[in-house]
């Protein structure tokens, strides 16, 4: 086995696509969403798993939702969600792909 792996995104089918899991990742979760226009994503929290969560836009716009407050979300911006907040993203009217990594911090981290 060789120290690196691939995996491409169009070899998913739906709007959810674990890459992480594709290429077989162990510590880190990786998933794509790809959205259309005005779709909005489940609104949830992460309490039970302890994840905290980096999402950023790939193509297209859409806001974050992240109890109350909507984050911009376009390519370039990153934005770290706690896992105790609740949050939804809802795509713009472009639609949008974005990206979201998720773990759960270390202890005293």
């Amino acid at each position: 086995m060789t120290a690196w792996r691939t995996v491409e995104a169009r070899a998913f089918e739906g709007r959810r696509k674990p890459i992480a899991r594709g290429v077989g990742a162990r510590a880190v979760k990786l998933n794509q969403f790809d959205s259309q226009p005005g779709q909005a994503g489940l609104e949830h929290d992460e309490r039970e798993s302890g994840q905290e969560e980096v999402y950023f836009a790939l193509r297209g716009s859409g806001v974050l939702r992240v109890d109350g407050d909507e984050v911009e979300l376009e390519p370039g911006r990153y934005v770290l969600v706690e896992s105790e907040a609740m949050r939804q993203v809802v795509a713009g009217p472009d639609g949008l792909s974005y990206a979201v990594v998720g773990a759960v911090p270390e202890e005293g981290a």
